[in-house]
This record gives structure tokens, C-alpha cells and sequence, in this order.
């Protein structure tokens, strides 16, 4: 009688764990949808969920093994629910860079080059420099870009492949083998990071070219905090989660009111446009939700295997994104493993 109650026991712990599992899955699914200002805890289900997909798969097979098959239904229905959230992270499919590189259209790259690591020779930009030429990039957009290291040491190099430049709030850059006919930059309040646009004339085809660096995550800053609070001995769990939340928190509200900024700016064009930067948020979060709105996902239409593109510490995520307006076709998509960064360079071929 006594075994007889725990199997039941842990079989009611099992269930109620996968009731808990699949209602914070769905929930983190949608969590992009509403702004982190006011809705923080819902906003933040989202960067978890590769982990609520895991505990998912992990009780499916308790379900199988236990051949309980009502309640292997549970999360056999939430994982497929996931799918397109899988597919911003993952395709099966296989493409041919070299192939889609020979037909016609527009080779663009986006990359946080990290101020190239603040060296002074040029030589990190010469060998980013090498690299572009060797994918057939058209337009480059940079993201933490530095004058020191980058325009004024390579100016004559890097004007011999990308005759036109034109230049955002300091650290913002667009380079183009094709003609830039306008520019603009969007500047956001209370912040060095910004924005910016470029018309660029492909063959005849005005294109706008959007450049993105959206507010960073504030984890430099959560360490700072935490670094003070070990030197003054003030390592209570209540402080040191206030700080994580805090800074992290405050990350999310900043990077949702830029995204609205953008997303605004993108719509009041009529032109083709093509969107890409550095959001620093996941995808399925607000910031990517709203900046996307009608565009496409160049990784899910045309890219293959597992995307990251930030490569700091042990955090491979994906935060650096290239879309485009539904006019537009994407070829092939994919990032080279450079590093000079914290960050991987994205490429997309587009046909116009």
C-alpha cells in the first residue's frame, strides 16, 4: 500500500510540473507581444525558453518511458507550438553560399566590431576589410565603430572597395559599393546608442538600409554592482538579485522604447527596406517583435543550422539580425566565425 502511494505521489509531481512547464512555455511564447514596461515578468519568460523547451522534452520522455500516452500529449502539443520559435534558431536546410553568391542581387553584412578592440595599427579593420571582400559584401553596416582605428587610419583601402560611406552618431557607419543618395540618423534619448538609415541606389533600385544598435543588456554594469557589493561585503541575496533585476530590467525597457522609434521610422517609408544591427535581445522578445513587424527573418527564409552570433563568454545566443521588406528575396544567410569581436559578423545575399 505504501508504494503503491508514492508511485502515485510522484506520478501527481510529474503532472503537476508538466501543467507548470507547458503554461510558462505558451505564456513565453507570447511574451513578446506585450512591452516590458509595465509586463516585466511576462517579457522576461522569453529568454528562458530554451530551457522550458528542454524540461518539455525531458518529461515527453518520462510520458514515453511511463507509456502514460494522455499525458505525453501535453508536451508533445507545446514543442510543436515552439516550432516557429525553434525555426529563429535553427533549419534543417542546406544552402549553397557560393551558388546564391554568383546569381544577381545585393551581398550585405552587419557587425559589432567592438571598436576593434581599441588597437591603434588598423590592422584589425584591414583584415575585417579583407574578409568583406572576400564574401563580396556590398553594404556594410558597423555597429561600434571607431574613427581611431577604423576611416582615419584606412580611408584610401577602404574607399577603394567602398567608394561611398556615410557616417551616424559616432560609432555608426554605413559603407556601400553603390551610390548613397540620402541619410539620416535616429538618435534615442538618455543613451550613446542609436540608428540610422541610408538610400542607397543598387542598379537603379532604391534600397533603405537601416543600421541598428540597440541598448545593451546591462550585465557589465550588474557585475560592476556586484563587484561593490563584495568589497563592502554586502552580498545578501536580496541585494544581489535587485541588482541583476535592476540593471537587467532597466536594459529591457530602454531597448523597447528604441525599438518603437525604429520600427516607426521603417514604416513611414515606401521604399524596399532592408533592417539589421545589433538589437541585443532575443528573438520572440518584444524588441525583436515590434522591430520585424511585416518584414521577414532572413535566417528562418534562407539561412541553415544553428544561428548565434554573439560569441562573449559562454553566451552564444543570437542578437544581431538582418530582415527585409517582403518585395525583397533572401538568398542565403549565415555568419563567419571572426574573432576580433565579441560579436560574429552576419551576411545575407538578397535578391532585389
Amino acid at each position: 500500500m505504501g508504494k503503491l502511494a508514492v508511485y502515485k505521489y510522484m506520478s501527481m509531481m510529474f503532472l503537476v510540473a508538466q501543467i507548470i512547464a507547458t503554461v510558462f512555455t505558451i505564456t513565453a511564447l507570447y511574451g513578446g507581444d506585450v512591452s516590458p514596461i509595465g509586463n516585466t515578468a511576462r517579457a522576461m519568460l522569453v529568454y528562458i525558453l530554451p530551457i522550458l523547451i528542454g524540461c518539455n522534452l525531458l518529461l515527453a520522455v518520462y510520458w514515453l518511458v511511463r507509456r502514460r500516452w494522455l499525458f505525453l500529449l501535453l508536451p508533445v502539443v507545446t514543442i510543436a507550438c515552439c516550432v516557429p520559435y525553434m525555426g529563429t534558431l535553427f533549419q534543417f536546410r542546406s544552402v549553397d553560399i557560393k551558388a546564391a553568391d554568383a546569381k544577381q542581387g545585393l551581398k550585405i553584412a552587419t557587425y559589432n566590431v567592438a571598436l576593434f578592440g581599441r588597437e591603434t595599427s588598423g590592422f584589425m579593420a584591414q583584415d575585417i576589410l579583407a574578409e568583406m571582400r572576400r564574401q563580396k559584401v556590398d553594404v556594410i553596416c558597423f555597429q561600434e565603430y571607431s574613427n581611431i582605428s577604423g576611416d582615419k587610419k584606412n580611408s584610401d583601402s577602404y574607399k577603394e572597395f567602398f567608394p561611398y560611406m556615410c557616417v551616424g552618431r559616432d560609432d555608426m557607419v554605413i559603407y556601400s559599393r553603390y551610390p548613397i543618395k540620402n541619410s539620416k540618423s535616429i538618435l534615442f534619448d538618455y543613451t550613446n546608442n542609436s540608428a540610422m538609415w541610408a538610400d542607397i541606389d543598387v542598379k537603379g533600385t532604391d534600397i533603405r538600409v537601416f543600421n541598428v544598435h540597440l541598448q545593451t543588456t546591462g550585465i557589465n554594469g550588474t557585475l560592476h554592482q556586484a563587484a561593490k557589493m563584495a568589497q563592502s561585503y554586502d552580498v545578501s541575496g536580496s541585494r544581489f538579485l535587485q541588482a541583476i533585476f535592476g540593471n537587467y530590467t532597466l536594459g529591457l525597457m530602454f531597448r523597447a522604447a528604441q525599438a518603437n522609434i525604429v520600427a516607426n521610422e521603417q514604416r513611414s517609408t515606401e521604399k524596399p527596406v532592408i533592417l539589421c544591427g545589433d538589437f541585443n535581445d532575443v528573438p520572440y522578445s518584444y524588441v525583436y517583435n515590434t522591430v520585424l513587424g511585416n518584414m521577414i527573418d532572413g535566417f528562418k527564409e534562407c539561412g541553415s543550422g544553428w544561428m548565434h552570433t554573439f560569441r562573449g563568454g559562454k553566451k552564444a545566443v543570437r542578437i544581431d539580425y538582418i530582415f527585409h521588406s517582403p518585395s525583397l528575396k533572401g538568398l542565403s544567410y549565415y555568419t563567419s566565425e571572426l574573432t576580433y569581436s565579441d560579436h560574429y559578423p552576419v551576411f545575407m545575399k538578397i535578391a532585389l
